[in-house]
């Protein structure tokens, strides 16, 4: 999902409604900064807001999904890609909670390792090969050359720490 193109929309309905942030805001029982958060394509609303927007801006949802106002010979195809793209969306919140629980799990093990006295550098390997394969997850259903790179940097940190663990 293209938030940018998504927000940009969002903004052009509001208006042509003759509406500001606050009032969508206040229609939608949200902060006005959401509203504005949303149109600058820093985040994208949550999915239960989806169907009141949908009904004060006058759109569709595929509308509002695709960034723009489908033509009804277009309908079929949009529809399939937004839900395409929702499908990723999800993945990637997933993904979240797997690092939330990644950073929990390695607060953990460094606990355990503390009091047992067991070399970190085996835990070090297991953390940096979980955000390795998070990361590399990541660059594939978004394509961002950050979470590439992220990833990159992680196999490798796995792979000197590995070399360490051994020698040492």
């Amino acid at each position: 999902m293209d938030q940018e193109s998504i927000g940009k929309f969002i903004a052009q309905c509001r208006k042509e409604q003759n509406l500001t942030q606050e009032q969508l805001a206040e229609k939608l029982g949200i902060t006005k900064n959401a509203v504005s958060k949303w149109e600058r394509g820093i985040c994208l609303m949550d999915m239960s807001l989806l169907k009141p927007l949908i009904e004060i801006l006058k759109v569709s949802i595929n509308d509002i999904l695709a960034g723009e106002i489908i033509e009804n010979k277009d309908i079929e195809k949009k529809s399939e890609e937004n839900i395409i793209k929702l499908t990723e969306l999800v993945n990637l919140k997933s993904m979240k909670y797997g690092i939330i629980g990644m950073v929990l799990f390695s607060i953990i093990l460094m606990l355990i390792s503390f009091f047992k006295d067991t070399p970190l550098a085996s835990i070090v390997s297991l953390l940096c090969a979980y955000n390795c394969i998070t990361f590399l997850s990541r660059y594939k259903i978004r394509k961002d050359k950050t979470d590439l790179f992220t990833g990159i940097m992680f196999f490798i940190a796995v792979i000197c720490n590995t070399i360490a663990f051994i020698l040492l």
